[in-house]
């Protein structure tokens, strides 16, 4: 999480969506940095709502705006899946090696996911508070031109990022079958993503 007093603008880590690179590109012009712990770094709305907002109000900063990147559902659980593939992950609880994605969103897609597919959600991450507490902004991942723009003019900065984290390269294919019942079982996760313009991200309504 980025905190940017001045500009009132939280830039909001959603696992999976390349925050990591920004919180490097953007740490030292950052008034408040969080990167650890993750449950504080990746804090979700819910989160934010109960211990970051109040700090900032009682410090005169209740017109705080958010930011925050989604990405496609069915790319963010590959990513997931790549990410825990990683070959230090070898014999941990969460390691994703002895299994194929199908198996992974498969097991996503149970009612009580087992540790190795329990990633959360990016809609449920982002679920706005009975109070009105939501993200402000919202821009897909795959825009990260609209995304750099809005962050360059906000903070009149010129942004340099690299790539971070980078999960390994491997082709995915979910079966067609599998992706309907995704679609069914996280149907807000993919209203967020598809309500979100291609090109120059949308206030969040």
């Amino acid at each position: 999480m980025l905190v940017f007093w001045k500009e009132r603008l939280v830039f909001l880590a959603v696992p999976k969506t390349g925050s990591t690179a920004y919180e490097t590109a953007l740490a030292g012009r950052a008034d408040i940095v969080v990167s650890n712990p993750p449950e504080l770094k990746h804090a979700p709305i819910y989160r934010y709502n109960r211990f970051f907002r109040p700090m900032f109000e009682k410090n005169g900063a209740p017109d705080m705006e958010s930011l925050a990147v989604v990405r496609h559902p069915v790319d963010w659980l590959g990513s997931w899946y790549r990410f825990r593939r990683r070959p230090f992950m070898k014999g941990k609880p969460n390691a994703t090696h002895h299994v194929d994605f199908n198996e992974f969103v498969a097991a996503y897609c149970q009612g009580d996911s087992p540790g190795f597919a329990n990633v959360g959600s990016q809609a449920k991450f982002l679920e706005p508070r009975p109070n009105g507490t939501r993200a402000t902004y919202l821009f897909r991942y795959e825009d990260q031109p609209g995304l750099r723009a809005f962050l360059e003019k906000r903070l009149d900065v010129t942004l340099e990022t690299a790539r971070e984290n980078v999960s390994p390269q491997m082709e995915l294919q979910l079966d067609p079958k599998l992706e309907g019942r995704l679609r069914r079982k996280f149907a807000a996760d993919f209203e967020l993503w598809d309500g979100i313009p291609a090109e120059g991200g949308t206030p969040a309504t």
